[in-house]
């Protein structure tokens, strides 16, 4: 006897991608967020990529060491659930947090740290910046600086945290901590690379480079602002 062939629906929740622009937010009350955005969600739940920019912050991953911070003084220390070191976050810098269910995606851990980085490589390709990215070292470097980080985490199947790619920030807060873990590592900003588009079109044009680095830029893009 042959097997019966059953044909499921196409899930509508794996066509669809929602984008979310929050204008600047608190860093912890966002993490938390995406916590439970993360905790709550089931098969049917609609993956999203939140942008937003943080007022200053420095953020501890779960295996940072305490003597990449530096001195800190009056910013903020936060200790996270992402993988990597010690890192900062600022005015300036855009924040790129993939909430994707992994699995349905067809992607892995990897895979979405490799979107994030081709995105940003793209996006100064685009203006005529090469850029490149490092096997042991996750982000995005010019000539040495840093211009882009990843940290993630995968929980119940799907990623959250993500990517912060410097615009056009006050640089003098990475020079307190030994940014990622690297004791002298230079960060640098895309304004110091030349690039003069406002955050606003630097952020729409990355959001199509990392949809086609998914593999969602077929999806049906659904906009939120909060």
């Amino acid at each position: 006897m042959s097997a019966v062939r059953v044909d499921r629906a196409p899930d509508p929740a794996a066509a669809e991608i929602r984008i979310r622009h929050l204008g600047r937010s608190d860093y912890e009350p966002t993490w938390r967020r995406m916590q439970q955005f993360t905790a709550e969600r089931d098969e049917h739940t609609v993956d999203e990529i939140w942008f937003t920019e943080h007022p200053p912050v420095f953020t501890m991953g779960m295996n940072a060491a305490p003597e990449h911070l530096l001195a800190p003084g009056d910013i903020e220390v936060v200790n996270v659930d992402r993988g990597g070191q010690v890192t900062y976050h600022g005015p300036g810098q855009l924040m790129i947090y993939p909430l994707v269910a992994l699995r349905r995606a067809g992607l892995g851990v990897r895979d979405i740290v490799t979107a994030l980085e081709q995105a940003v490589i793209a996006l100064l390709a685009d203006h005529g910046v090469s850029a490149i990215c490092r096997k042991n070292a996750p982000g995005v470097y010019v000539e040495e600086r840093k211009v882009a980080s990843v940290g993630l985490r995968v929980r119940r199947g799907a990623s959250f945290h993500g990517m912060a790619l410097n615009i056009d920030m006050d640089l003098e807060p990475f020079q307190r901590i030994n940014p990622c873990g690297y004791e002298g590592l230079e960060v640098t900003d895309l304004r110091r690379l030349g690039i003069k588009d406002s955050p606003e079109q630097l952020r729409d044009a990355l959001q199509e480079h990392l949809l086609e680095a998914l593999g969602m830029a077929h999806r049906k893009r659904v906009l939120a602002s909060d």
